[in-house]
């Protein structure tokens, strides 16, 4: 996937949604069928990967794809979340190959300070702050499709916090915006610790190469630190090369990978 122009742009926290049919085991997620970019999605989270033994994986594997099949089968897509050596070869068993890696990166805070003026989001901006993620987000295959009613759901979100959503204006437009989460302590690993995260951060195309972006992901790690996590985090595809060179001179790290495999089945 070819890398935007030299802004940080994150889309973590995004998934397709589909009809979910039980499989067994249930450690992991089948959704479909679906008419969309794919008939079937299989998903093993992070957290249940970093306990199943490879056999476990086999074994899952196994019952969804049988899922999918005996639903008319079709394009699949597999994530696998925090992936381990060998997964590929494994997965390869049904098929599949991998075509996209998505990072998680982690940074301590807090942070630099980011000198640049930011607002949070008032209704009066919602329109702008959709018009900014689609021409931002054009290359990204989930983020740059996100509708108004897509904007509203995740605000009804129990998570979502308005002071936590960040537009930085110059010349009277929304030149970009830094949506932040706060994730408790106490999930499962690899999530057990507090982590403030980068959301979705954009830059329209009219205002890259103007050094916004960095700037505006470290005010939404001010906003992050402010709520009591020591941790930031955010998600970025592995060959936006732009935003990982910006993320690397931010301080951030990355601490496992989420791989994408599709397979015709």
């Amino acid at each position: 996937m070819p890398a935007p122009e030299a802004e940080p742009l994150s889309g973590g926290g995004i998934r397709d949604e589909g009809r979910q049919l039980a499989s067994e085991p249930v450690a992991i997620q089948i959704f479909g069928p679906d008419e969309g970019e794919v008939t079937w999605s299989i998903e093993v989270p992070a957290r249940e990967r970093l306990v199943m033994s490879p056999g476990d994986l086999a074994e899952n594997l196994a019952g969804a794809v049988k899922t999918a099949r005996a639903g008319g089968g079709g394009r699949c897509r597999l994530w696998i979340g925090h992936v381990a050596p060998g997964d590929d070869r494994l997965a390869a068993r049904w098929g599949f190959a991998p075509y996209r890696d998505l990072w998680q990166l982690r940074c301590s805070l807090p942070a630099p300070p980011s000198g640049l003026d930011v607002r949070p989001i008032t209704a009066d901006d919602e329109a702008s702050v959709l018009v900014v993620n689609r021409r931002a987000f054009a290359w990204h295959p989930e983020q740059g499709d996100m509708s108004a009613a897509d904007l509203r759901e995740r605000q009804r979100e129990p998570w979502y916090d308005p002071a936590g959503f960040l537009v930085h204006e110059r010349g009277g437009r929304i030149a970009g915006f830094c949506w932040t989460k706060v994730h408790p302590a106490g999930a499962a690993p690899p999530e057990d610790v507090a982590m403030g995260e980068i959301y979705v951060i954009a830059v329209d195309p009219d205002f890259q190469g103007l050094g916004i972006g960095g700037p505006l992901t470290l005010a939404g790690l001010a906003h992050l630190h402010s709520r009591g996590p020591a941790t930031g985090m955010l998600y970025v595809e592995s060959d936006n090369d732009a935003a990982n060179a910006v993320y690397r001179r931010l301080g951030f790290r990355r601490h496992h990978t989420n791989r994408a495999y599709v397979a015709d089945l």
